[in-house]
């Protein structure tokens, strides 16, 4: 039974999600407040995140930091606010965020996109290029959730492992951020794609040097390059 952590201090939303995603088959906490959220997290595990921005201690911005940062634990993430500008939502994008839900919403959707978003972390079986994928210095194990360059472990989000996991499968092969928007976040291409342009810069810092593997294809999209190829 997949586990929902609803981060809310709204009493009868909070009240609302929880009686619908228990009715359709969730195991459901609910924290008032970020601390009590982040706190909450560490015992109960959760599958996934329902996160509000505006909270009354800490910025739900921070509460997203937080959860990824925790060790060991690959948690997704939906933020839930009124704040519907496209900013807002390419910041909530950029901070590793799995979809973004603006109030007030329809709760059927939400439960969709609930699914959505764990089907779309269960549903990364060992392919033929599972296990191991390499490219020059870069190694990522998909069945352990490694990282490694030139044999050294790389820290990374949820969302830039798949990310690197895409280039990794598709060597050669252009990605349109449209594609990459639609193949990794799982959304369809309604917002700009420029929070993909800055999770590329992201992942090329963290892999150093070996980043450079991507390679930008002017006006169109992204590539990964290997020596020989």
């Amino acid at each position: 039974m997949p586990r929902i952590l609803i981060v809310e201090d709204e009493q009868d939303l909070a009240s609302l999600l929880e009686y619908n995603l228990k009715n359709d088959g969730f195991e459901v906490e609910v924290a008032r407040t970020g601390a009590a959220g982040v706190t909450r997290a560490r015992s109960f595990k959760p599958d996934l995140v329902l996160l509000d921005l505006m909270l009354p201690d800490i910025a739900g911005t921070e509460v997203a930091r937080l959860l990824r940062e925790s060790e060991g634990k690959r948690v997704s993430i939906i933020m839930v606010t009124a704040r519907g500008e496209e900013s807002d939502r390419v910041k909530g994008l950029e901070l590793g965020a799995d979809d973004y839900v603006v109030k007030p919403f329809s709760v059927k959707e939400l439960l969709l996109r609930i699914r959505n978003v764990l089907r779309r972390e269960a549903s990364e079986p060992p392919g033929p290029l599972a296990g191991a994928l390499k490219a020059a210095d870069i190694a990522l194990d998909a069945e352990r959730h490694e990282v490694t360059v030139l044999g050294r472990p790389v820290v990374l989000t949820a969302l830039e492992f798949r990310l690197l996991k895409t280039f990794l499968e598709r060597p050669g092969r252009v990605q349109t951020r449209e594609t990459l928007l639609s193949d990794v976040w799982g959304i369809d291409a309604e917002i700009t794609t420029r929070t993909v342009d800055t999770h590329i810069k992201r992942l090329r810092e963290k892999l150093g040097p070996s980043g450079d593997v991507i390679e930008t294809i002017r006006g169109v999209g992204y590539k990964l390059v290997t020596p020989g190829r």
